[in-house]
Order: C-alpha cells, then sequence, then structure tokens
C-alpha cells in the first residue's frame, strides 16, 4: 500500500477509534489487532495488493501531469520573449521552436509556417496544432479517472469475500455459535477493503479533477498564444505601412480593404 493509501486508512482509524474509549476501548482495541496502520492492511486480505497497485499508478500519473501542466511548461517566458523579438523573421523564429518542446512553440511554429496563406487555412492549422498539444497533456488523465472507481470497487469486492469466509466459518464451526466476538471480528476484517478502497478513491478523484482544471488552464493559454501570432498576417503589414503614410483618409481605406 503506498503512502496515500495509508494516509487514508490513518484518517479512517482515527475517526472509528471513539473518543472516549478509555482503558477499556484500548484493550478492546489490542484484543482485536489494529494498533498499526499496517496491521490494518494485513487485516484486509489479498485485495489490498491491488488497491495499493491503484493508489501507486495514481501517485505516478499524478505527479507526472502536474509537472507537464505547469505554465512555464506549456509557455515558456523565455520562448515567448524571444519569439517576439524576432517576430518579422521566420526562419529564427522557427529555430527556436524546433529547439522547444513546449506546447507553445508547436502552436507558434504552426502560425509562422502558415504566413502566407489565407487568415481562414492559418486559424485551422493552428487550431490543429493547438489540439494536437491538449491531447498530449490529456495523455494518461483517463485511465486516472478509471482508477477511483477501481479502488471503490475493489474494496467491495474486497468486502464481500470476507464476509463469506467469515459466515463460511461460523457455519462450519459449531464453537462459534452464539460466539459475537468471531462474528464482530470477522466484519471489520472484511469492511478494512472496503475503507481501503474509499481512502484510495477519494484523493485520486480530488486530484483527477485539479488535473482537468490545469489542463483547461493551459488551453485558454495556448488558445492566446495562437491568436497573437495570429495576428501578425503578412498582408496586413503593407496597409499598416499605407495607412501611416496617407493619414487618416487611407486610414480609413486600408480598415475596409482588410
Amino acid at each position: 500500500m503506498s503512502v496515500m493509501g495509508m494516509l487514508g486508512i490513518s484518517a479512517v482509524m482515527a475517526m472509528a477509534t471513539p473518543g472516549g474509549a478509555g482503558a477499556g476501548g484500548g484493550g478492546a482495541e489490542a484484543a482485536i489487532g489494529i494498533g498499526s496502520v499496517w496491521g490494518l492492511i494485513m487485516k484486509g486480505g489479498w485485495i489490498m495488493l491491488p488497491i495499493g497497485l491503484c493508489s501507486l499508478v495514481a501517485i505516478a500519473i499524478i505527479a507526472e501531469r502536474v509537472i507537464v501542466t505547469k505554465r512555464t511548461r506549456v509557455a515558456p517566458p523565455g520562448l515567448a520573449a524571444a519569439a517576439a523579438g524576432a517576430r518579422g523573421d521566420s526562419r529564427r523564429v522557427l529555430d527556436m521552436c524546433a529547439g522547444d518542446d513546449s506546447p507553445a512553440a508547436a502552436v507558434i511554429s504552426a502560425a509562422v509556417r502558415s504566413r502566407g496563406e489565407p487568415i481562414e487555412r492559418r486559424e485551422r492549422l493552428v487550431q490543429e496544432a493547438g489540439l494536437r498539444e491538449v491531447g498530449k497533456l490529456r495523455q494518461r488523465v483517463r485511465l486516472l479517472s478509471a482508477l477511483p472507481q477501481t479502488a471503490t470497487m475493489l474494496g467491495l469486492l474486497g468486502t464481500v469475500f470476507g464476509m463469506i469466509r467469515t459466515f463460511t466459518v461460523i457455519a462450519v464451526s459449531g464453537e462459534s455459535l452464539g460466539k459475537t466476538e468471531r462474528l464482530a471480528q470477522g466484519i471489520y476484517e472484511a469492511w478494512t477493503a472496503t475503507a481501503a478502497g474509499l481512502a484510495v478513491a477519494i484523493p485520486v478523484l480530488v486530484a483527477y479533477h485539479l488535473i482537468l482544471s490545469r489542463i483547461d488552464a493551459a488551453a485558454a493559454v495556448l488558445d492566446r498564444v495562437g491568436m497573437e501570432w495570429l495576428e501578425d498576417r503578412p498582408d496586413a503589414r503593407p496597409a499598416r505601412a499605407a495607412a501611416e503614410e496617407t493619414g487618416p483618409v487611407g486610414e480609413g481605406v486600408a480598415v475596409a480593404a482588410a
């Protein structure tokens, strides 16, 4: 079981333990053997292994996606400043983008390569580049979305198996009849699996939605970058120059032509 699962089970134990149990409560706890998180995990049976695996996979995906969706990795400030300084030199801008693997570099490269194309085609090419980069940001997020449900279902499966095992032992053992201690111990061991599944599922579900919000923010940044570079239309520069030379009347004509 990973750190995430162990912390969740620790919280469950803290809530489940009566605050005013006193010495009697401590003795009852020792009697059923839940004095440690590890002991509680061991009581859950073999189903705790796949639940722990879900937790490890979730931690790996969450850490990797948090790093990938950082704003400075999506649109490095250095690249934006350098590309803006070389805006008129297409070859230089393309060389900068080729040496940078950020999503913003791919969008800028698509905008620069499409210079001279009709504006509709430029918009489509830049949009396609942005969608490809957002798709990369969403890699493994679908798997992450399935892990909370998987961990919960595994916990319930472990509980069902545990209850079946408990009642089977009681049914075949004449000595267990009338002894509620055996039944209670078996039930708490069975529900340990459900607690472990929920302890993994809840934080993973929260992290999943946080990562989705980061991806949405990254998509907004890429959209803004694309719009900024689409405004740099080669056919608009002569019009602006003519407007500056001819004054207000020429400016109106240039705007109408654009």
